[in-house]
């Protein structure tokens, strides 16, 4: 089965494009530049049409003071080709330094990481021979917003922020893509026992659109219980899609399990541009002329797939299978059936003196049809305004060395005439009232005033009044909504 990176730019013309496709390209640190150039070649040798636009990224950026790690006029380049080729990059050590990838895949809006996970036994050693998963993240939601504080001296937050047009988008795009690469089930992976509002709106979001698509079978597991299943079964799974935190772990987790995180390749799409990377790291300690430029050539062939090029991928697909089966390997997945080890550029040889040829036992890759589902992959409804009321507010305090009686006593002598205090929680367990001695609590509260019927704001500030005129430490404060009567916040345990 093909695997490719169902792309809003793509078209459904059947024939190859004539013309060189701009395109973007980053050769990046560490192994970044020789794995790049040995793709570059491949694709030249190949025939590939396109016209490589270079750029700066990485360690060198960050060490001109440049925090994203890409110069601004970068961003003109990446913006007019809207095809971004990266090698890995190495980000310094120490704080006050941004995640290039994330950045990039934010700004561009890069909405879908695409991580084809696939078995290639027995030239590449693995437990599963049979595995042929794709895992599709979200990919500028969840914790990856990268919102956090330090709220007291013993607690920090991060925020997780989920929203309906991004979980309508990742998860339709997941549908559009089972259908036309012929996969036949999705798989939606969350937490929502856990985190009924976050990921249950990525779970509800996900069962609505799968009414959709009848021809497709679904399926919902907890994320614990299906990475077990992921793990010791991947046979059972086609297409899985998770939010942002989880898809990154398991997406290279799937891609070991297939057998080197060293092969795999991801395409992340998005309305306005692709970015296609190995999704391994620098390695910058590693010797020259080792790496495995693989993850970096199956990127560039989802790349190809994206512009419309499907020949020529499929060319240099059957050129790099037939030289794992020939036995040319690197030295990160030599095995028993390696008949060579060779380095980074002699295995790029290697691909390119097989181009033209096809595998004999590994399934061989046929030209894919060009996809173009634009409205399809991205399409997102707005919700209808509902009524909104404020019934309450968790007002955070910072309070080292009391107990919860004596804070709950501090705080009922600033209770409004409607704003009761209704409980208070410790990291998310409540400790009163009623609570349990064994408890530990850390000096960070949640402390929650309710009232019996719809307030406006001016409660809210009458009750912040009340506790900076009481010297109580107010860290953070999040208003009690109801949407139509539903209230949009959290019991928490033991309530």
């Amino acid at each position: 089965m093909t695997t490719m990176a169902v792309s809003p730019l793509a078209t459904q013309q059947p024939t190859e494009r004539k013309h060189r496709v701009p395109i973007t390209v980053a050769y990046g640190d560490g192994i970044g530049p020789e794995i790049m150039e040995a793709t570059l070649n491949i694709l030249h040798a190949a025939g590939a049409q396109i016209e490589p636009s270079v750029i700066e990224i990485g360690e060198a950026v960050y060490k001109r003071g440049v925090t994203a790690g890409i110069e601004p006029r970068a961003w003109d380049v990446l913006r007019d080709t809207r095809v971004f080729l990266k090698a890995p990059i190495t980000t310094p050590q120490g704080g006050g330094f941004k995640s290039l990838n994330v950045t990039v895949r934010k700004t561009l809006g890069l909405y879908a990481n695409v991580r084809p996970c696939v078995a290639y036994a027995p030239y590449v050693k693995t437990r599963h021979p049979g595995m042929d998963v794709v895992i599709i993240r979200e990919n500028e939601e969840d914790l990856y917003g990268g919102i956090e504080h330090q709220q007291t001296d013993e607690v920090v937050q991060c925020l997780k922020l989920i929203t309906r047009p991004g979980c309508e988008k990742i998860v339709r795009y997941a549908f559009e893509y089972a259908v036309r690469t012929g996969r036949k089930k999705v798989s939606c992976f969350t937490k929502d026992n856990i985190m009924k509002l976050t990921d249950g709106l990525f779970h509800r979001v996900f069962d609505e659109i799968s009414r959709e698509y009848p021809q497709i079978e679904t399926e919902h597991l907890i994320v614990d219980i299906g990475a077990a299943r992921l793990v010791d079964t991947p046979e059972r799974f086609d297409v899985i899609v998770l939010p942002n935190l989880y898809g990154d772990i398991l997406s290279d987790v799937a891609a070991q399990m297939s057998g080197s995180v060293g092969l795999a390749g991801s395409a992340n799409i998005g309305e306005h541009g692709a970015m296609f990377e190995a999704i391994h790291g620098s390695a910058p300690t590693l010797p020259r002329n080792v790496a495995n430029p693989s993850g970096l050539l199956n990127a560039a062939m989802l790349m190809l797939e994206h512009v419309g090029q499907q020949q020529c991928a499929a060319r240099i697909r059957n050129a790099w299978l037939k030289t794992l089966e020939d036995g040319i390997h690197t030295e990160d997945v030599a095995a028993e059936s390696t008949r060579a080890t060779v380095g980074t550029k002699q295995f790029a040889e290697a691909v390119m003196e097989r181009l033209g040829k096809e595998p004999e036992y590994l399934k061989k890759a046929a030209p894919a049809s060009a996809i173009s589902i634009a409205n399809a992959s991205t399409g997102h409804t707005r919700v209808q305004p509902r009524k909104k009321e404020l019934l309450g507010v968790d007002i955070f305090v910072g309070r080292p060395g009391v107990s919860p009686d004596a804070l709950a006593a501090l705080l009922r002598r600033c209770e409004t005439t409607n704003l009761k205090l209704q409980m208070i929680t410790n990291r998310g367990v409540k400790v009163w009232p009623n609570g349990l001695p064994e408890t530990f609590c850390t000096d960070h509260w949640r402390c929650r005033f309710i009232s019996s019927h719809p307030i406006d704001s001016a409660e809210v500030v009458a009750l912040m009044f009340g506790l900076n005129n009481a010297s109580i430490d107010v860290i953070k404060t999040e208003n009690l909504y109801t949407f139509d009567g539903t209230p949009g916040f959290s019991l928490g345990q033991g309530q």
